[in-house]
């Protein structure tokens, strides 16, 4: 298959197999997987990115939002707040306060 016919789902994982220690293709992938609507792949995609590169805060976020849609709300509480830790080290402010309001929001939900 030529690379102008590939998904580009197609194209990051073949980037990923290439360099399988990029963060920045696994969220795309993980983002990727959400966009399809493939909860299994993104939620595998996401924890293997959280465990090998536990500073890359964007996951966070963006996992929590897709375990709370799934009502996976205890995990979602565990992953925002990890990723709060992260945005701390990082110094990271508005990710950090992103995480918080979402936290928050569930917490006082659920």
């Amino acid at each position: 298959m030529t690379d102008q016919k590939k998904t580009r789902r197609e194209k990051l994982e073949q980037f990923l197999a290439q360099n399988p220690n990029d963060a920045f293709s696994r969220y795309g992938l993980a983002m990727e997987c959400i966009r399809e609507e493939d909860r299994v792949a993104a939620d595998k995609h996401f924890r293997t990115l959280i465990e090998n590169h536990a500073d890359y805060v964007p996951s966070y976020l963006m996992y929590a939002q897709m375990l709370v849609q799934q009502e996976r709300i205890p995990e979602a509480k565990s992953v925002l707040t990890t990723g709060i830790d992260a945005a701390i080290r990082q110094m990271n402010q508005h990710a950090r306060s992103e995480l918080e309001a979402l936290l928050s929001e569930i917490s006082s939900a659920f």
